[in-house]
């Protein structure tokens, strides 16, 4: 830990503990013993590895030419610089001239009003793979014209062979945001062709409806929640859906989970509804398995077609934030470029995070908005606008901004750490029109972030992947009913989903009518009416002075939401006065002053019980199970922790009456074997022995975090006692995906784990922020043992054998 007057100029190194006041302590003792001198601890540090040598960064820099702001920071004495680079963009690939390309006339002539004379190469390949009708994949960077490069062939479709007053294509969009974004771009060229597009989504006004029914266009703009209410309404906007031709997903990359799960299905359900056999073309940012993960979201065999970005050039630099929080790096590197008129945005992996970094900023008087997933979507607009017209100077985000919306011009880009091919996409956003941008990769107090600081080249090759499971039985049951209404079952059909026919059958919700299976709509319709495609389970309503301001999916609300909760909202804090659950699902926020100190984290116990193994293997010497778990979960209380504090720990408050929830969800769970030379040397057995197997769970779980694409946010683990079983399962209700991604690349998880403990260079028992703690830790980090941890790692890797054991009662669950 770091301790250092801003006046005086002193400043020492000690021992990390969870207790500040010992630490301060510790530094005045070693003040008054002269240990501390004014001229600073440079040395030290650079002997430590805290921050680079000087000579360590001129060689990095070597011939490139950085300019002031990245200068000032790559010599900061606060952070170590883990990787320096400049990411240039080389000229893309170009194709041939329109005019070689047998483009009907009108379009030709409208790309040399634009000025477009030649497509780059991965255009030309996508407009002849799409005429001739193959499903296909563009893969490409944002602002890279992807837009163009199916747009184009779908015109030239349309034009040979469309018919009038009917719906040839449709393009789907993952948010009527950026749906609303595209749409003039496409109007502006369709026009001019004499083709008719419209959007039809939540937000389309009554007159425009009719109008769209009755007068079917050509392209329809719209979204999968529309296409799903509609098709199971059997409405008649679900009618004019049978003519389709071409279905064009863009940003296909964000179907990942829960979400992408249910557009499987409603990819499936279009199929059975549409009169011809449907074309797929899908546009997605960067993947690392875009041709696997597509052909399982159609279920259809795809070609994949390769972009590369506009030409341009970034200084990126990878900093480890050594002597202060991720927090207060990225609110100094914000400060830094928004001094300069540099247009920024700052991506956050939370939307805590990005609450609290919106705060820390405008303290420091910079010129910020909040633009996050829950806010309401006319607030959202509205920082968009003003960051676009230049009013706003900087947005602290999640990734809902990731998405191809226009923001105008952006110079710079700060990012948490995220997966390198969803960096990529953010940087893409910087020097957009060919100017010098900057990226900056502020890694964390966490354990991944510490692995990468000493393995920057592994994070380039960590390259994301997304995940599917078609097989959620949730996801199946509801989209089995759901097909049942859009178009009668008969006997023949659907043999893939006997068994949930069967038992919706048995259950009264379908019933067998004249040799065809129909839904009993007086028993499903509402089950239906609440289901929402982007994740399972209802969410909780927010209001504040009576109006309603924002809504949280269960069972993540009860964590945030419980009585007295301190709950962020567009950069401000509120309390939670009420909170009605289960009986209700509303929470009800009050103010609270602008200098209230503390925001909630929640204490949270759970309890395993596995239904059903779908699978085994051997991980080394270890038996791991991929497995049903029926999950209990209790919220029983919160702590108070300081703002501007990264360290998960505060003061513990306990609620009057715990908050329960139980679900069914997919993990794996494996047996880990004892740290026996820690427990020898013990003088409690049972707490180093618990605590080892907790702090290998958090570890796991926090390091395996890139190799499974950034999923470890999607995970949840308990360690049972000192039984030494760890379950690590998915967070979504049925299961998501995330866990089985773990499952496959479980040996290179484990390997990374021991590496993460191996090289923190704490001293202390129960180890720290940077290897075994975890910001979600349910536990307020307590129970925790690094030194058993690492034994544990140790010996699986080394290949001990253990085989799986049932728990036994009376192990207490540590999360």
């Amino acid at each position: 830990m770091h301790v250092s007057c801003i006046s005086c100029g002193i400043e020492d190194l000690l021992e990390f503990s969870k207790n500040y006041d010992e630490v301060f302590l510790e530094f005045l003792s070693r003040f008054d013993d002269g240990l501390v001198s004014e001229n600073g601890i440079s040395e030290n540090l650079k002997d430590e590895g805290i921050v680079r040598d000087e000579n360590e960064i001129k060689k990095m820099i070597g011939k490139n030419k950085p300019d002031v702001i990245t200068e000032a920071i790559l010599y900061s004495k606060k952070d170590y610089i883990s990787e320096y680079k400049i990411l240039k963009n080389p000229e893309p690939k170009m194709g041939c001239k329109v005019d070689e390309m047998g483009l009907e006339g009108e379009v030709t002539k409208y790309l040399k009003e634009i000025q477009i004379n030649q497509f780059y190469k991965f255009q030309e390949e996508a407009i002849k793979e799409i005429v001739f009708g193959e499903n296909v994949i563009i893969e490409a960077p944002t602002a890279s014209g992807k837009t163009e490069a199916f747009l184009i062939p779908v015109i030239q479709k349309i034009k040979n062979s469309a018919v009038a007053r009917s719906v040839f294509a449709v393009f789907v969009y993952p948010t009527k945001a950026l749906a609303r974004d595209q749409y003039p771009k496409i109007q502006n060229f369709t026009d001019k062709i004499g083709i008719n597009v419209r959007v039809f989504d939540g937000d389309t006004k009554q007159t425009e409806r009719r109008e769209i029914l009755e007068n079917p266009p050509h392209i329809l703009i719209t979204n999968f929640d529309v296409i799903h209410y509609h098709l199971w309404h059997q409405t008649k906007f679900a009618s004019i859906l049978t003519t389709l031709k071409i279905l064009v997903v863009d940003e296909a990359h964000v179907y990942s989970g829960i979400f992408g799960s249910n557009v499987h299905y409603i990819i499936k359900r279009l199929k059975r509804i549409c009169s011809n056999k449907i074309q797929f073309v899908a546009a997605s940012a960067t993947l690392a398995d875009a041709k696997e993960f597509c052909e399982k979201l159609f279920d259809v065999k795809m070609k994949v077609i390769h972009g590369s970005g506009k030409k341009g050039q970034t200084d990126f630099v990878m900093l480890f934030p050594s002597l202060r929080t991720q927090r207060a790096l990225m609110v100094d590197l914000t400060k830094r470029l928004t001094e300069k008129n540099h247009k920024t945005m700052v991506f956050n992996n939370s939307h805590l995070n990005s609450e609290l970094l919106a705060i820390q900023a405008k303290k420091q008087r910079v010129n910020i908005k909040v633009h996050r997933a829950g806010l309401m979507a006319n607030y959202r607009r509205s920082v968009e606008k003003e960051f676009k017209g230049g009013s706003l100077q900087a947005i602290s985000c999640t990734p809902t901004l990731e998405l191809g919306i226009d923001v105008g011009n952006v110079d710079g880009v700060i990012s948490s750490t995220i997966p390198v091919n969803r960096l990529i996409q953010r940087i893409g956003r910087a020097a957009r029109k060919g100017q010098r941008g900057y990226a900056f990769l502020a890694l964390g107090n966490d354990p991944i972030s510490q692995y990468y600081k000493n393995h920057p080249d592994d994070y380039f090759e960590d390259v994301e992947r997304i995940y599917i499971d078609p097989k959620n039985p949730f996801v199946e049951e509801f989209q089995v009913l759901s097909m049942a209404c859009d178009k009668p079952i008969s006997k023949h059909e659907l043999k893939e989903h006997k068994d949930v026919i069967n038992y919706h059958l048995g259950e009264g919700n379908l019933v067998l009518y004249h040799n065809r299976i129909i839904p009993n709509f007086d028993k499903i319709g509402s089950m239906l009416n609440e289901y929402s495609i982007r994740g399972i389970g209802k969410s909780i309503d927010i209001f504040l002075n009576e109006r309603k301001v924002g809504d949280r999916i269960l069972p993540i609300a009860l964590e945030e939401l419980h009585k007295d909760a301190i709950y962020f909202l567009a950069g401000i804090r509120y309390r939670v006065k009420e909170f009605w659950y289960p009986e209700k699902n509303y929470a009800k926020l009050e103010r609270i002053p602008k200098d209230y100190p503390y925001y909630t984290k929640a204490l949270t116990e759970e309890w395993p019980t596995i239904e059903a193994v779908y699978e085994k293997r051997k991980v080394f010497g270890i038996e791991v199970s991929f497995c049903k778990l029926h999950i209990k979960k209790q919220v029983y209380g919160y702590v108070n922790i300081e703002l501007g504090q990264d360290v998960t720990q505060g003061e513990r408050v306990l609620l009057d009456e715990p908050l329960e929830y139980d679900f069914i969800t997919k993990g794996i769970v494996f047996h880990a074997p004892r740290p026996l030379k820690e427990i020898q040397n013990a003088e409690d057995q049972d707490y180093t022995e618990a605590s080892g197997y907790h702090a290998t769970e958090h570890v796991v779980i926090e390091g395996s975090n890139m190799i499974t694409g950034g999923v470890s946010q999607d995970l949840g683990g308990i360690s049972l006692g000192t039984s030494g079983l760890i379950f690590i399962y998915d967070g979504a209700i049925g299961g998501n995906g995330a866990s089985r991604a773990l499952y496959d690349r479980f040996e290179k998880a484990l390997e990374r784990s021991m590496f993460i403990i191996k090289e923190c260079p704490c001293q202390n028992e129960s180890g720290c922020p940077r290897c075994t703690f975890s910001y979600r830790c349910g536990n307020n980090n307590e129970f925790l043992h690094k030194h058993s941890s690492l034994e544990i790692l140790q010996r699986i890797n080394s290949g001990e054998k253990t085989e799986l054991v049932d728990p036994t009662e009376g192990d207490r669950p540590l999360v």
